[in-house]
């Protein structure tokens, strides 16, 4: 994997990317030439056309990183991939024309932009048809060997064998009997030369996946291997840079405190942050308002009670707010003054609400929390006072998570369905503690653009 911007970006991601930058720079050049040819223009040298070139590859590719063209689900099966294709490159051709209007040296005349989406989508899924298999082969994929055979080295081979794993393990090294689960495993003593084994082995890494390291640690082991150019990593690091998550099971508090992040006080991250959630809310606030209130009217008119609703949430280092969001429930959800988890297909839900929450409409009224500062358009979901309570007695490091300002869509959002019990709060703080060690204006960038995928497919809405 290659490390942008403090994220992780797996190598046959980027590859594959840089691939589609340059197939759709030829779209647009061919669908150029094609219409050119066809109302007799003279076709210039491509070098007065880079500008338009750039806008339409550029922007295809941001439209299709939105839309989930590059999730492991749609590098694995290819009519996946075909249908967030046309999607992409759907949304991203309405934008070019919005461009057009506004802009028209930076982008083709509308009538190109008709045959280089054609081309283009023709073209990017013959890319994926032709490297689809060699992306997912072995030749893209890190070798590994796992110093450890218990449990934590169980887990890395499970994650091993999922669908678009970007690693393999060459060998087991189980460095004591007990706890050992691996067969395959070979005991330590049975190796003369450990760092010999694992150059042998043509490894790149090697991952410490002790389950007891006090006095465990095989230094003189580690120190040889690192030598011979081999990286070594901990459970906890190659877990967070595999799943996008801070595993809970494996992370221990030196961790936490000796790693690279959590530097929550850089200055121009946080100016730039807070400069684009004023623009961007009062831009939002401006164009939907008329959204919000049809919406408004409609809740009023399918089910007595206001149409909004104010409700306390736990914000920065845990100071309490009110959250203001459209009303998607009837009046009496919680009637006995208890608060309750929302279920899937919740019979609390109102017609209007169920809309309005797979929509994300009813989060609209929010932009007001984040022009004032209690919110951020990225972050952690900010939750009930009385759930807080409950969940930080239950789960490590729960109130970590309230160190970066709540957001109206973060990490866990866009990776994790909508959850509803102890289990999911866990998974999702899993995706939160990510986000707060590795914030950038990167990765707030790249979870904007995605939030638009799940507003277009709201897996586990509720």
């Amino acid at each position: 994997m290659i490390r942008l911007f403090k994220h992780y970006v797996p190598n046959a991601v980027l590859l594959l990317g840089l691939f589609d930058i340059v197939v759709l720079m030829l779209a647009a050049e061919f669908g150029w030439t094609i219409r050119a040819g066809q109302i007799g223009m003279l076709v210039e040298p491509v070098h007065t056309r880079i500008p338009q070139l750039v806008s339409f590859a550029a922007t295809i590719e941001i439209a299709m990183v939105a839309v989930g063209v590059y999730g492991a689900e749609a590098l694995q099966e290819i009519r996946y991939a075909a249908v967030r294709l046309l999607v992409g490159v759907a949304i991203g051709v309405i934008i070019l024309s919005a461009v057009f209007f506004l802009v028209p040296a930076l982008s083709l005349w509308r009538s190109n932009l008709l045959y280089a989406m054609g081309i283009a989508v023709a073209a990017l899924l013959f890319l994926r048809i032709l490297l689809g298999k060699t992306l997912g082969s072995q030749a893209f994929k890190r070798r590994i060997v796992v110093l450890g055979a218990g449990p934590r080295a169980a887990r890395l081979k499970e994650l091993a064998a999922k669908p678009g794993s970007g690693f393999v393990v060459v060998g087991y090294v189980s460095m004591s009997e007990a706890n050992r689960v691996i067969p395959e495993a070979i005991a330590r003593d049975a190796i003369y030369n450990l760092a010999d084994h694992v150059v042998l082995l043509n490894a790149s890494e090697v991952v410490l996946a002790l389950e007891e390291r006090r006095n465990a640690l095989p230094l003189k082991d580690l120190v040889r291997i690192k030598t011979t150019g081999v990286h070594v990593n901990d459970t906890s690091t190659f877990f967070e840079r595999e799943t996008g998550r801070v595993d809970l099971d494996s992370v221990n508090p030196s961790w936490l405190i000796f790693s690279d992040g959590f530097s929550s006080g850089r200055m121009f991250s946080s100016v730039f942050k807070r400069l684009f959630d004023i623009a961007a809310s009062l831009i939002l606030l401006t164009l939907m308002l008329p959204v919000i209130l049809l919406t408004a009217l409609a809740v009023k008119y399918e089910s007595k009670g206001p149409a909004f609703y104010r409700q306390r949430r736990v914000g920065l280092y845990g100071l309490g707010f009110d959250c203001i969001k459209l009303r998607s429930m009837r009046t009496d959800a919680e009637a006995a003054g208890k608060a309750v988890w929302a279920e899937k297909d919740d019979p609390r839900i109102t017609r209007v609400g169920r809309f309005i929450r797979k929509t994300r409409i009813d989060e609209l009224p929010q932009c007001w929390s984040v022009l004032k500062g209690e919110m951020s358009f990225v972050g952690p979901r900010p939750e009930r006072p009385q759930f807080v309570d409950d969940l930080e007695t239950k789960l490590p490091y729960y109130a970590e998570r309230h160190m970066v300002k709540p957001g109206i869509t973060g990490w866990a959002q866009i990776n994790y369905p909508y959850g509803a019990s102890i289990e999911d709060s866990r998974q999702k703080l899993e995706f939160d503690l990510y986000y707060a060690k590795n914030y950038s204006p990167f990765l707030d960038l790249l979870i904007l653009l995605q939030t638009l995928r799940v507003v277009l497919w709201p897996d586990g809405a509720r």
